[in-house]
């Protein structure tokens, strides 16, 4: 045993080194963090010498233990008052938001240190990864209880955790969470609207722009369709609904549409006169539409020829008549009172020698029964009978001078010496001859099939047989 001189000499000498710790200045939302110097305290023990057994002289053996961020709980042998007695153990702890580094319990030995050393170290989770296409902002950094929240850019949804908290384990809570577009790219389409119809037509050629489209999130439509008519489409009369379709680079999808109506203006429908009839461009009676009156062969238009279908629905002039033709015999040739048929009527010529010739009183008896199909068929008739001084000739109650009559015989040579007939077309043209009667029927399906114009054809067809 050394003395007491000796054991004071040999006391331990306790030396404390201040180790510069990390700490973290946080960046709130950048994921990202500066790191700081703080003070830290480590138990270091110089070697001393051989240690005095002497208890009572020597009560603190080791170094008195401290732990910055942290606590030590010791047990002496010799009682509570020999906290660094010799054989006095220590368990080590940290507080909350430290993990402890080293031995989790020392104890002071003979050679005046103690078995083992620890330190606190602040419990710190990793740095979080940026967000894409928003961010995130935390109360405190890196350190353990920090919570960091997160945020979307506009246009975009946070799917996942909203927020994750650093653990007592250095790791973050949750998963990390996405922002995608969920929002619909908005559109808007032109106003409805209506269109009149071009002037003579039952459509309208129609424009409008493009609807607009925005998207919220990155500004990016990937396509817009079009279900419809295109732009300067020639719309027919009614309700046209057309509607557009934007697709964003998330194949979100918003639609819109509008309608435009084409609206036909009428004019009153126009009534044919009678014995004759219409023909009418366009529908008839639309805006801008032109009717012509015609007569039927035999009559004569007395009135405005054409009417107008003007904007405000009402006809132009008002309505003509068709009057019965007016045949003037008091001519000084042939070739004018044939000119007063042209392009009107069709003149069935008949000649006989005598009025008691037996065909020509079977062909003028057969022709009085079909005097409608006759009319309707624009065919005038007219006799040459018997031999001059005393031949006649007319149509219907007209008479005709004997000079008429015979330059007609010569123009259409026709004989006196027996029964013929010749039918002339509307311009004066000779179309057949016959040398026996001949049936109305027989008469009528020739002139049907082959002298009979389109506009009379259609004519016929529309009205149908007044006859029967």
């Amino acid at each position: 045993l050394r003395g007491p001189g000796m054991a004071q000499e040999a006391a331990p000498v306790l030396l404390v080194f201040l180790t510069r710790l990390a700490s973290c200045t946080w960046h709130e939302g950048s994921g990202y963090y500066a790191e700081s110097q703080a003070n830290e305290v480590h138990m270091v023990e110089e070697p001393a010498g051989e240690p005095a057994l002497d208890y009572r002289r020597v009560p603190q053996w080791c170094a008195t233990l401290n732990v910055y961020r942290g606590e030590a709980t010791c047990y002496s042998p010799r009682g509570s008052a020999y906290r660094s007695s010799l054989g006095t153990r220590c368990e080590l702890s940290c507080a909350r938001g430290y993990r402890l580094v080293g031995r989790s319990a020392v104890q002071c030995l003979p050679s005046r240190h103690w078995s083992g050393m620890a330190y606190c170290r602040q419990i710190r989770c990793p740095v979080l990864p940026g967000l894409l296409r928003g961010s995130y902002a935390c109360s405190a950094g890196v350190q353990m209880d920090s919570r960091c929240d997160y945020t979307c850019l506009p246009g975009y949804q946070l799917e996942g955790d909203r927020s994750r908290t650093c653990m007592e384990d250095g790791r973050w809570s949750g998963s990390e969470p996405v922002c995608v577009d969920v929002e619909p790219p908005k559109i808007r389409c032109p106003d409805s609207r209506e269109r009149i119809a071009e002037p003579g037509k039952l459509t309208a050629t129609v424009y409008w722009d493009p609807p607009r489209v925005k998207d919220s999130a990155d500004g990016i439509i990937k396509r817009v369709t079009l279900r419809g008519p295109e732009p300067g489409s020639e719309l027919a009369e009614g309700e046209h609904v057309i509607r557009y379709t934007a697709h964003d680079q998330a194949y979100n999808r918003a639609s819109c549409k509008f309608s435009i109506r084409v609206q036909v203006r009428r004019c009153p429908v126009l009534k044919p006169p009678q014995h004759g009839y219409l023909s009418c461009t366009s529908a008839g009676n639309n805006y801008g539409a032109t009717c012509e009156y015609l007569c039927d062969g035999g009559y004569e238009r007395q009135g405005t020829p054409l009417r107008v279908c003007q904007s405000s629905q009402q006809w132009t002039g008002s309505q003509p008549l068709c009057t019965p033709m007016q045949i003037n015999t008091e001519v000084n040739s042939a070739a004018s009172l044939l000119d007063q048929f042209y392009e009107k009527r069709r003149l069935l010529v008949v000649s006989a020698p005598d009025p008691a010739n037996r065909y020509y009183k079977m062909q003028i008896s057969m022709l009085q029964q079909a005097t409608c199909g006759l009319d309707l068929r624009h065919v005038t008739i007219m006799e040459l009978v018997g031999q001059p001084p005393h031949e006649v000739g007319r149509i219907r109650e007209h008479q005709l001078s004997a000079g008429i009559i015979e330059e007609l015989r010569q123009f259409l040579h026709l004989t006196r010496s027996h029964f013929n007939m010749v039918l002339l077309d509307k311009s004066g043209t000779d179309r057949e001859r016959y040398i026996l009667p001949v049936s109305p029927d027989e008469l009528f399906d020739f002139i049907d099939n082959y002298l009979l114009s389109q506009q009379e054809t259609a004519q016929r067809a529309q009205s149908g047989d007044t006859c029967e």
